[in-house]
């Protein structure tokens, strides 16, 4: 049995239409009528009648979802990276698969509510606090599968492997300690073995970053998840890239690029400083790169190079990372107002381009192709923006008002399939 919406305004192939009928069968879009008011097509919907704007679903593609239990905690004393840190050690240390189900629970259900419909969960909290496997030596990861069924949001688990505790100059791995413990699975071939266990086809791959993978594994990592999303945090701080070009005399971007985990199926995450040449290897791999501004800007990371990826041939996605705030219409806002503090210009990314960075970009990021856009085929996941709001009252109702004016608070329906 098939349903048809009648939509106010929805966002169709980039462009704002008026009066959009779309039709939906079991999840899948079968039928997009634009302007159907003017062309005179039935309007007499079969299910519901939407006002407002309507823009697919959106994708948030790096989620470490312990970290919502440091929202607003972590600003103590004025607060500093290693502040935040210790308390995120802390809150690893403490969680049990009971416990982060329920917080999972309540990340994910925040995140549809604000209209994300799929998530990218980077997840490395693998064991016990001692680092002792439990009985299902997945059993961590599973707890999250289960929250986000139970908030009813698609999600990608990218399992992380996390091996290291970083590099000595010689580029040699330091051991994992205290609660880093429970990240590490050993070696990549112990990764790649429980992994496959799942038995779960929405489970993917990550590298946690060139400072917690030895180079010569990654391959390992690489060949497991062949032909799936595979995700990796690249060049988030400066000392990073310092402990890096000390170990192996190339940069993070390098050093993957040699390892041959550098495709257009792979995510960087922070992606925020690069050399010209990381930019040019990026862009040739035609890689995403996915950009969460808001835990940036928390952590004093710093403003990545967006405009740059893009023109060399990266595709931008978001993300909201530590969820200081879930608000993927801040990401999208925040990417071209740092740009303009960093460059003292306006005008780098246009709304329209924004929301292909949170819609369809961001699902393909996490292998799911068939989401984000209103067209036939795609996977029926919609998200309306009330148009009578204190923020997007009298703002034009277009793809600038979705991205310069609303904020999750604005968002009043949210369909998921």
């Amino acid at each position: 049995m098939s349903t048809t919406y009648a939509l106010e305004h929805a966002l169709v192939e980039g462009v704002v239409r008026d009066g959009v009928l779309v039709t939906v069968e079991d999840g899948v879009i079968t039928d997009v009528v634009e302007d159907s008011t003017s062309s005179g097509a039935e309007v007499n919907p079969s299910g519901a009648q939407v006002g407002g704007l309507t823009i697919p679903g959106m994708a948030n593609c790096h989620s470490h979802a312990f970290h919502r239990r440091l929202r607003g905690r972590t600003q103590a004393e004025r607060g500093s990276f290693w502040t935040w840190r210790e308390q995120m050690y802390r809150v690893a240390d403490e969680l049990t698969p009971d416990s982060y189900y329920s917080l999972a629970v309540e990340v994910y259900r925040e995140m549809r509510a604000s209209g994300i419909t799929a998530v990218g969960e980077f997840h490395y909290l693998h064991h016990q606090s001692d680092g002792t496997p439990y009985d299902d030596p997945n059993e961590m990861g599973r707890a999250l599968l289960a929250a986000a069924d139970e908030a009813d949001i698609r999600i990608r688990l990218l399992d992380t492997c996390y091996l290291a505790a970083g590099l000595d100059s010689q580029g040699r791995s330091r051991e994992p300690e205290g609660v880093q413990r429970r990240f590490s699975d050993g070696d990549a071939d112990a990764w790649a073995q429980r992994v496959e266990d799942f038995d779960d086809d929405r489970v993917g791959a990550a590298i946690h970053s060139v400072r917690a993978v030895p180079r010569d594994q990654m391959g390992t990592i690489a060949q497991w998840g062949k032909g799936k999303p595979l995700h990796a945090h690249l060049s988030e701080q400066v000392a990073e890239n310092d402990e890096c070009m000390s170990a192996y005399g190339l940069t993070p971007a390098q050093v993957l690029a040699e390892a041959g985990v550098l495709t257009e199926l792979t995510s960087l995450v922070h992606a925020t400083h690069l050399t010209p040449d990381d930019v040019a290897l990026i862009g040739d791999a035609g890689a995403y790169a996915c950009f969460c501004p808001t835990t940036e800007r928390d952590l004093a990371d710093g403003i990545g190079p967006s405009g740059d990826l893009r023109r060399a041939g990266a595709k931008l996605t978001l993300g909201s990372d530590s969820h200081a705030v879930i608000d993927l219409f801040e990401e999208m806002r925040a990417v071209e107002m740092h740009e303009r503090l960093a460059t003292q210009q306006r005008g780098h990314w246009s709304a329209t381009e924004l929301l292909a960075a949170a819609t369809y970009d961001g699902h393909a990021s996490l292998g799911f192709e068939d989401a984000g856009r209103i067209a036939v085929g795609q996977r029926a996941d919609f998200v309306t923006i009330d148009l009578d709001t204190w923020r997007t009252r009298d703002t034009g109702g277009g793809a600038e008002t979705a991205v310069f004016a609303a904020t999750a608070a604005d968002v009043s329906e949210v369909w998921h399939g």
